[in-house]
């Protein structure tokens, strides 16, 4: 009975260590890769942009020497190319205004006191605690055009 108990001890701390191992070395090894480096740290907009151009320029003339034609006739051809693309994208909505957010919210509101769903004074407070701006919203502190953080609802 005793032995039974050890090694029931011993399987479970093993069975322990494995799992400790397993979870501690996947943690460090992602902590350490989401450090910012000192070329990611600094990196603004206008730095991503002069990037991407960098790169576009690069594979221009990796593939104008490919080819063997002039990098600018390849530059011309891929801008060309790109205004295409652009032109064939159909144009993105203008998101709504903060007031026709707001009447949107009113409208809710008023159905949902109509459903008998809220009282008037629930109702009263939600649109006064938005106007008051403690909802955040499109551009908000935290949000993007997924929702908080990008977790689109999640």
């Amino acid at each position: 009975m005793i032995r039974t108990t050890r090694k029931r001890l011993l399987v479970g701390l093993a069975a322990a260590g494995v799992l400790t191992v397993g979870i501690a070395a996947p943690t460090v090894a992602l902590a350490d890769d989401n450090k910012p480096s000192a070329s990611t740290s600094t990196d603004q907009g206008g730095d991503r942009q002069q990037r991407h151009a960098d790169r576009q320029a690069e594979f221009a003339e990796s593939l104008a020497k490919e080819l063997g034609v002039p990098a600018d006739k390849v530059t011309a051809a891929l801008e060309k190319l790109r205004e295409q693309r652009q032109a064939d994208r159909p144009e993105r909505p203008t998101p709504p205004s903060a007031q026709d957010r707001q009447a949107a919210l009113k409208e809710r509101l008023d159905q949902a006191v109509k459903d008998g769903k809220l009282t008037q004074e629930q109702a009263d407070a939600v649109l006064k605690a938005a106007e008051a701006g403690v909802f955040p919203g499109p551009g908000g502190p935290g949000m993007d055009h997924r929702g908080w953080h990008g977790q689109g609802g999640k």
